[in-house]
């Protein structure tokens, strides 16, 4: 929800009470009997931090040639602490931690409140049902949350992404940020996505591609006043853009297999006895219900939000920071130390360490950061080769017993040999890469190696020879 103008008149604070207690009859369906209100501009990053944090973040991997490389190698983490990038990332995963504690354990509904709610609350929002719903782990399912939370919810990717280069003010890389978060669950718990980090990768890609609709305009109105009709007045014809989800556009089929996970196991459908009986189980134990409100609680709740809203500040509704604070760790404690359903409720870790760079995006094009032969596509590969192992012996059993033949498996041939890939694929295959120095130092300059990186030519390597 966008925040409310602070000055108004009698008769707009009326409407405005009208709309508020028409959105708590709505959210106030049982058993959530409670409406936790969290205020995004105030009490979470700011866009100015993830502006600031960015740029600095950015500059790590804009290397020149080798000496620079190793110059910086050096002092690495520290430039990397010091944009505050990842602690963003981290912060942003905590949110959406607290919001699903709300929902699940202590069975509230939360409204996001954002001065447009069209960046953060985009944001959060996304996170918390990628991490709840197992259907928007799934390629269409996360197509559809994109379309829904995104597109459909006015983010303003042309600002945002400043793709007419006006204003740098603007510019904030709020849904490249989301991605990188989504990044960070798929890369903790890659059997729960029917997607890769490739998929991920190559989106955040195409969302700099002014080829494509889907991320090129502020709102759906201005997207349909675009390229809805021709103008009358100019006679000039209407854009004609193509939607990024047509993956065909940008990659043959053979690398279109690159975006799937083979390893994904799709939840088993219940038949419909099952169905008929079965009923969505919250993921820890509900604290006790609260007992129905008493009659005016709309509009005692709704004058209570309107002071809050017209005020300086959202105050919290109900408990306390510290309180929060107690009932976030139990959550959390509790749901990472049980086994991981991977078609249910999925939590990042999000302790320091847990929290890595998004590699094969950042520093795809840096050789001196790839590993030849090694890497998740190794460890991706070997298991491609088990996979296929093993239903070459199910295959000679099926066989054995007379029955019809197995659908082989089609698992990426891209991905075989894995010595002769780098870390970085399908990005960089077979490159030439500069040894480290034993003194990676100021005075690896010395040794007068000035080759830039620009001027090296990369050693092809034909993708069906692979």
């Amino acid at each position: 929800m966008s925040a409310l103008p602070k000055e108004q008149d009698d008769s707009i604070l009326q409407v405005q009470k009208s709309f508020l207690d028409g959105i708590y009859r709505i959210i106030h369906k049982p058993p959530k009997e409670l409406v936790k209100t969290e205020d995004l501009s105030s009490n979470f990053v700011s866009l100015q931090d993830i502006q600031t944090a960015y740029a600095k973040f950015k500059q790590l991997f804009l290397i020149d040639n080798s000496t620079e490389f190793w110059d910086t190698d050096i002092k690495w983490f520290s430039l990397l602490e010091s944009s505050s990038w990842l602690d963003i990332i981290r912060r942003c995963l905590k949110k959406a931690i607290e919001i699903i504690e709300c929902l699940e354990a202590q069975n509230m509904s939360v409204l996001l409140l954002e001065e447009n709610a069209s960046d953060l609350c985009c944001l959060i929002s996304s996170l918390v049902q990628v991490m709840m719903d197992p259907h928007c782990r799934t390629r269409v399912g996360f197509q559809s949350l994109v379309q829904k939370e995104w597109i459909m919810g006015g983010h303003c990717f042309l600002d945002r992404c400043n793709h007419l280069r006006q204003s740098d003010k603007e510019e904030v890389p709020v849904f490249l940020l989301f991605l990188d978060c989504v990044w960070q669950l798929v890369h903790q718990h890659p059997p729960a996505f029917e997607f890769t980090e490739t998929y991920l990768t190559v989106l955040s890609d195409s969302l700099y591609i002014p080829i494509f609709s889907t991320f090129f305009f502020n709102s759906p109105h201005q997207k349909d006043t675009n390229m809805g009709r021709e103008s009358q007045e100019t006679q000039s014809k209407p854009l004609n853009l193509l939607t990024v989800w047509d993956w065909s556009v940008q990659f043959e089929p053979k690398a279109q297999m690159l975006l799937r996970n083979p390893l994904y196991v799709e939840k088993p459908k219940l038949d419909k006895g099952q169905r008929k009986g079965h009923q969505r189980q919250p993921s820890l134990p509900l604290t006790q219900s609260k007992s129905s409100p008493k009659r005016g609680f709309f509009r005692e709740e709704t004058d209570h939000l309107i002071k809050n809203l017209l005020g300086k500040r959202i105050s919290k509704l109900i408990n306390s920071s510290d309180e929060l604070q107690d009932n976030f760790r139990e959550f959390y404690d509790s749901w990472h130390s049980k086994p991981t359903d991977h078609h249910g409720l999925l939590l990042p870790h999000i302790e320091g360490p847990e929290i890595k760079v998004w590699a094969q995006r950042y520093l795809r094009w840096i050789p001196e950061a790839q590993i030849l032969g090694g890497g998740t596509v190794a460890t991706m590969s070997k298991l491609l080769e088990m996979m296929e192992e093993v239903q070459s012996l199910q295959e000679k059993i099926d066989e054995r017993h007379h029955r019809q033949e197995a659908l082989q498996a089609e698992a990426p041939s891209l991905l075989r040999n894995s010595v002769r890939l780098s870390s970085l694929f399908p990005f960089a295959l077979l490159q030439r890469h500069s040894s480290k120095p034993v003194l990676p130092t100021s005075g690896w300059k010395a040794l007068g190696d000035e080759e830039d990186l620009a001027k090296r030519e990369d050693e092809f390597v034909d993708l069906g020879d692979v």
